[in-house]
């Protein structure tokens, strides 16, 4: 959710540079898993006929080293590792360091990738190299998309919806430029080289976007003390649920904002009240709703109120809440009449009235 004292977005372009990122971090291995057909051709023979095989065709023969297993299972096991991983890394590790490090490392990797195109290499070495860039790829993969969503968790919810649609473009990126590849006609180790020096490009842009973004007012009021912001903003959410949880009760929300508070008229078995009186207190928001629900009763609880020592001075607070006295009159009336018990007959109408039955039967 936007707050109401951020600045505009002008232009949009924190939105497009958050939309460049989100296409810069699935863009790389797309166009990887795109090129298979070419890596597969490398595997097939000898280094002395990849060039002949690679012109043939675009599907390559057998798959000699299970190529397919081993991309998968090296590609989502470091995904999965490193995604944990992540959860303690951004304790020792500064954000930016992180992302900047994780696109300039797929960077290399890319462009290593693009320079063994034109390099002849036997099968056993090509496949060992090309088995540890999977591995690397998407171990900064994992530490990348982990440390956006960590930004974008900030930031108001359009901004993530952007970031997902630049993911969800990369792939129709690739699957476009794996049918102009088909359709133009060009060989597999041309088009596997397009496919490489492409997302090279893309992550150059991710780059220029990411260092854009402390030179943006927009970005900087979120990105900036994100630590400070955090207290406010789960007070913020504090009061929105209750706002929401007490719209049709009797009590309006007073967590964090100064609103006069209606107390009902009865107190169940209380003492009679002779006068009105004003009470001084200070509400703990996350103790609000339970006693209101439970008992109907607001500001009678001990863990709700926190009572001031002398008129006109607010309490202290809890840690993390503002000190705003809420003043609410306290009305009672008495309680009802006690209705008096009935007294016993004396034992000489007792004897009576027995007798006077047992004469009658």
């Amino acid at each position: 959710m936007a707050r109401e004292d951020a600045p505009r977005d002008s232009y949009h372009l924190v939105g497009i540079s958050f939309f460049i990122l989100g296409l810069g971090t699935l863009l790389p291995w797309n166009f990887f898993i795109t090129a298979i057909p070419y890596f597969q051709a490398r595997l097939a023979g000898a280094s002395n006929s990849t060039t002949r095989i690679l012109s043939t065709n675009h599907t390559g023969p057998e798959d000699a080293f299970n190529f397919n297993n081993w991309v998968t299972l090296l590609s989502q096991l470091p995904l999965l590792l490193f995604t944990l991983l992540n959860s303690f890394l951004y304790q020792c590790i500064p954000e930016t360091v992180r992302i900047l490090g994780s696109l300039l490392a797929i960077l290399l990797l890319f462009a290593l990738t693009a320079a063994l195109v034109k390099v002849d290499m036997s099968p056993g070495p090509f496949f060992s190299i090309t088995m540890a860039s999977v591995c690397f790829i998407n171990s900064f993969s994992a530490v990348l998309q982990g440390s956006l969503f960590g930004q974008l968790g900030t930031m108001p919810s359009t901004y993530s919806t952007l970031f997902l649609s630049g993911q969800g473009l990369a792939g129709i990126f690739a699957a476009l430029a794996m049918l102009l590849s088909m359709a133009s006609g060009v060989d597999a180790q041309t088009s596997a080289l397009g496919y490489f020096i492409t997302p090279c490009v893309g992550i150059l842009m991710s780059i220029m976007c990411y260092l854009s973004l402390p030179h943006l007012k927009f970005a900087r009021y979120y990105l900036a003390n994100k630590p400070s912001q955090a207290q406010a903003q789960e007070l913020e959410t504090k009061a929105e649920l209750l706002q929401s949880d007490l719209a049709d009760s009797a009590v309006p929300c007073v967590g964090l904002h100064s609103h006069p508070v209606r107390l009902p008229r009865h107190h169940s078995y209380g003492d009679q009240l002779h006068q009105s009186r004003e009470v001084e207190s200070v509400l703990q928001p996350h103790l609000l709703l339970p006693p209101l629900q439970h008992h109907g009763l607001a500001g009678t609880e001990p863990d709700l109120l926190l009572p001031v020592a002398r008129r006109g001075q607010p309490a202290a607070a809890p840690a993390g809440l503002p000190a705003v006295p809420v003043r609410a009159p306290l009305h009672a009336v008495p309680r009802a009449p006690e209705v008096p018990a009935a007294h016993p007959l004396p034992t000489g109408c007792l004897l009576h009235h027995l007798h006077a039955a047992l004469c009658h039967f």
